[in-house]
Formats: structure tokens, C-alpha cells, sequence
């Protein structure tokens, strides 16, 4: 190849590929903004939706450093934005279950559930759980375990190298026992409860202040009251909550186009260096002739 052909074709590529790079060099890259959110929340705001009250408890942004693969490539630093918003909702239902049959604590004692035997039940009973071991143990003159003669259950005294059968009913204390029905409200843990008794359960119920949150990520959704909102970071301590999810879109859509065209650029950068050296390669040849 002729040096002047190659010095006029090096040319044309050293043109295409400058301005290709200076296109690079120079364009602005397109970022995710909005004008009007509707909330902009900085750590420790607060903000009303349908008459309940959010706060943005957390507005975090971490940064992790990552290093090389191995084989020259480089690190990075990867950021990480999250939110936490919290609210109170200040009748939230709770409910427990007791089974019947089953030992419950209550009021710091233990009872047992009683549950009447028919198929539409509306009252149950508490009744004192007994520590029959723990009496018997402590009782020097009666044996550690009951027996059962005739069906009826006695407790073995002795005294004066004499034993006799006690009734385990007159010599066990008469529990306690407390009735409620389902018109009643059961005291429990400082709140008045509902009742609702089935043939196999007792359910309770009573309604109380519950705290709840939720954590949200940059241009992630996030739903409160029933709206969805799209969260994002224009900041490391901000965080903006909007519905502008058409708007979002379209610059989404953008940054994908920018970084398209972008790429291409380098293309042709890289590819016309590789042409300048192969042409000059070329040129300098040794001719055969």
C-alpha cells in the first residue's frame, strides 16, 4: 500500500474516531429526577395519608467496596439506598386461642380450659391447675403417686405404721375456678377481650395500638393505604415517594437509549484505532518489487 494512501486513510480514521470520543467525552448522561413528588422525606419526617400519619424513620445509603477478579480487573464501590417508613395503627385486632383441655397462664397462675361438651357451646371454665406431684412430695407421710381402686382414685397416708385411702378429692385442695360467657370480657394483659367459644377452642380477641414498617429500595414500589408509590434517592439522605410511574418510564427508557448510543460510540472509537494501526502497519511494508 502506498504511504500517501495510508496517510490519507489514517486521517479519516483519526477524524472519525476523535470526534466519536470527543461525542463521548462531552455528552451528558440523562439521571432519574422529579419535579413534583408528592412527599420528600429527609430522616425523621413525618407525612399524612388517608388520615394516618408515616414516618420516615431510616433514610440509609451504604457504600461497599469490592475488589479485583483476579485477573487485573479493578474494584468498585457499590451503593445501596434504602428507606424505612413506620406508622402506628392504633386498632389493630390481635387474637390468642385456647384449646380445650389445654394449660393456659393466667394472671401469672395456671388453669386449665373446660370446655362444656356441646355442639354449640357459649361459656367456658378456668379451672386451677393443682401440682399434685409438688403436694404429694412435700407430704412426708403420703406416698409420691396415687392408685385407683374400683375406678375412684385414692392418695396412700401413713401414720403410726397405719396406711389408709384417701379420696384424692377430699385430700387434694378444690381448685378454684373461674366461668366466663361469650356476653363477658375477659381481662388479659391490660386489655378487655371479646369471646368467642367453640366446641374445641376459646378464641380471644381485643384490638390495640401495633407499630408496623416497611423498608423500600431505590426505585423500588411501596404500598401505604392502599396506594403505590415508587421510591427514589436524589440524595444519600433523601428519599422521594411518587406516582409518577409514566414519567419514570420514559426516563428509564432514556438512560437505556443514552447508553446504546453511547456504546456505539466507543465502537467506532476502538475500531478506528485498530484501523490506524493496521493501515500503518501496512504502509510500511517491505515492497517485493
Amino acid at each position: 500500500m502506498q504511504r500517501r494512501a495510508a496517510a490519507i486513510y489514517v486521517a479519516f480514521f483519526l477524524v472519525v474516531g476523535a470526534a466519536s470520543y470527543s461525542l463521548i467525552a462531552t455528552a451528558e448522561e440523562p439521571t432519574i429526577g422529579f419535579e413534583n413528588p408528592e412527599y420528600s422525606l429527609s430522616q425523621g419526617d413525618t407525612f399524612r395519608l388517608g388520615g394516618q400519619q408515616y414516618t420516615a424513620t431510616e433514610v440509609v445509603t451504604e457504600e461497599e467496596e469490592s475488589g479485583g477478579g483476579g485477573h487485573g480487573g479493578g474494584g468498585g464501590v457499590t451503593v445501596t439506598h434504602s428507606a424505612t417508613i413506620a406508622w402506628t395503627n392504633q386498632s389493630a385486632l390481635y387474637t390468642e386461642t385456647w384449646d380445650n383441655d389445654s394449660t393456659v397462664t393466667y394472671e401469672g397462675d395456671d388453669w386449665q380450659v373446660v370446655v362444656p361438651n356441646e355442639s354449640d357451646p357459649s361459656s367456658f371454665t378456668l379451672r386451677e391447675s393443682i401440682d399434685r406431684s409438688g403436694i404429694l412430695a412435700n407430704d412426708t407421710a403420703a406416698d409420691n403417686e396415687t392408685v385407683t381402686r374400683d375406678g375412684q382414685e385414692f392418695v396412700i397416708v401413713t401414720e403410726n405404721n397405719s396406711s389408709t385411702l384417701v379420696p384424692a378429692n377430699e385430700y387434694f385442695p378444690t381448685p378454684a375456678e373461674q366461668q366466663y360467657s361469650e356476653s363477658d370480657s375477659l381481662p388479659l394483659d391490660g386489655n378487655q377481650t371479646r369471646i368467642d367459644v367453640a366446641s374445641d377452642a376459646v378464641t380471644l380477641s381485643w384490638n390495640a395500638p401495633q407499630q408496623n414498617t416497611v423498608e423500600v429500595g431505590n426505585h423500588a414500589n411501596v404500598t401505604l393505604d392502599g396506594q403505590t408509590y415508587l421510591a427514589h434517592f436524589p440524595t444519600n439522605t433523601t428519599v422521594v415517594l411518587t406516582q409518577d410511574f409514566e414519567g419514570y418510564n420514559a426516563q428509564t427508557n432514556e438512560i437505556d437509549s443514552f447508553t446504546e448510543q453511547k456504546n456505539g460510540l466507543w465502537g467506532i472509537t476502538i475500531l478506528s484505532g485498530v484501523s490506524i494501526v493496521f493501515l500503518i502497519g501496512l504502509a510500511f511494508l517491505p515492497s517485493r518489487y
